[in-house]
C-alpha cells in the first residue's frame, strides 16, 4: 500500500467492457508529509473517494482483491480514505 492524494479525474469514452462503471482517479503518490514521490498514476476508486482526499492506494494483483474489481484490467486501486497520517 501506499498513500496518495487524489488530484483529478479520468474520462475514457472507449475503454474495456470491464471498466464501464468504473471510477478512474488521477492520485499523486506522497510520503507521510504529503510530498509527491510519484506524479499521476491512475487508479480504479473502489471507495468512493474524491479529489483532494488523501487515499490508500494498493498494486498489482492485490489491486484486483477489492470487492468488485476481481474482474477488472487493472493494477492500481484506491482501497481507503485515510482519515489522519501520524509521523513520529
Amino acid at each position: 500500500m501506499k498513500l496518495a492524494r487524489v488530484i483529478g479525474t479520468v474520462t475514457a469514452a472507449v475503454k474495456d467492457a470491464q471498466l464501464a462503471g468504473s471510477k478512474l482517479l488521477v492520485c499523486d503518490i506522497v510520503d507521510g508529509n504529503g510530498q509527491v514521490l510519484e506524479p499521476a498514476i491512475v487508479a480504479v476508486d473502489t471507495v468512493g473517494a474524491g479529489v483532494g482526499e488523501n487515499v490508500l492506494v494498493v498494486f498489482g494483483s492485490a489491486a484486483r482483491l477489492p470487492a468488485g474489481a476481481s474482474a477488472l484490467p487493472t493494477d492500481a486501486a484506491i482501497t481507503a480514505i485515510v482519515d489522519h497520517v501520524k509521523i513520529g
